[in-house]
């Protein structure tokens, strides 16, 4: 049985993947650093300068494996797309819905009340672990504003509406973003939320998380036929995967939000590149970005209902040879 969600990251800029029967296998300098089985991988995330060859590229297309490829620096390359799958009909279903406005924002407030109610969850999670280390009061405040909110969205009738509600909840939670940060408060200070560029190093952080889950979402829909480019809240545009946008709406707060407080919180990155890559071998083996719910949730939007999957780790591989 393939064991679901996962994921391989390369890390080491000198590395080169290739493949060798049914295994990738990881090459530094003609040496062999690390040989896995095609099977058990659900996605593989290079950071690498030499990428991949082609014939891997191909094997990991007809195996339905998401391959990403990023600069040393973090910078989103290209990835790899094999064959469409899935029954034209549900992706004809699937435009229809996005070209209707009815019809959409019933799928759309689902992912904001997701998105509102897990950004609610992760205030409360920390009120529940450091309350003493904290501005209780101010977080509460927050917390029952996002609270309050929730009913607002099941109500509005509205695209635009429901933007404006995710806009303002949005807001109010990057307001305490930076009470949720604990520890490294001289390098990982945080005032609001800001992209293309980020201008400070967490909103460096939250860009690269939520690039990882973009493709991750992106991933999914393509594994059970439907259309990443055609959403229901996000407006298509040329190259944008509005569908996996969406898709990812609810699962920012506790899968890429509280995956980079962790990593701030238990200092394993900081400001410079080298101590980053120091840091990121106490990661090996641990719960990274792993989206236990992203398959079933891809096949939630293709109609398939009631669907369980095994759910395993992700794999963090950080190929130094050590």
């Amino acid at each position: 049985m393939r064991k679901l969600l996962n994921t391989l990251y390369v890390m080491t800029e000198s590395c080169y993947l290739t493949l060798d029967g049914e295994n990738i296998v990881i090459i530094d300098d003609e040496k062999t650093l690390g040989r896995f089985p095609l099977h058990t991988l659900e996605n593989i995330v290079c950071f690498t300068y030499k990428g991949a060859t082609p014939a891997l590229m191909g094997a990991c297309a007809e195996r339905k494996i998401g391959m990403s490829f990023f600069s040393p620096r973090g910078k989103f390359l290209a990835r790899t797309v094999g064959r469409e799958y899935g029954n034209v009909l549900l992706r004809k279903e699937q435009y229809r819905i996005s070209d209707n406005q009815d019809r959409s924002i019933l799928y759309a407030k689902n992912m904001i009340l997701g998105k509102v109610f897990n950004g609610r969850w992760s205030i409360e999670r920390t009120l529940r672990d450091h309350a003493y280390r904290v501005d209780e009061e101010k977080l509460r405040q927050v917390s029952h504003f996002l609270y309050e909110t929730l009913p607002d969205i099941e109500k509005v009738s509205s695209l635009d509406e429901l933007r404006g509600l995710e806009g303002k909840a949005a807001e109010q939670y990057f307001s305490v973003f930076n009470d949720l940060i604990l520890n490294q408060k001289e390098d990982f200070l945080f005032s609001t939320r800001n992209r293309r560029p980020p201008l400070d190093n967490v909103n460096a952080v939250l860009s690269f998380a939520y690039t990882i889950l973009a493709g991750e979402c992106a991933n999914a829909l393509y594994s059970v036929g439907l259309d990443p480019y055609v959403g229901f809240m996000h407006s298509d545009r040329p190259a944008r995967v509005s569908l996996a946008l969406d898709l990812m709406e609810e699962l920012r707060p506790i899968l890429a939000d509280r995956f980079v407080l962790t990593l701030i919180s238990l200092t394993m990155t900081s400001r410079t590149r080298r101590e980053w890559r120091i840091l990121a071998k106490n990661f090996v083996y641990r719960p990274c970005l792993a989206p236990a719910r992203l398959r079933p949730l891809a096949l939630f939007f293709a109609k398939i209902h009631h669907t369980r999957s095994e759910i395993s780790n992700q794999l963090f591989y950080e190929c130094e040879g050590s």
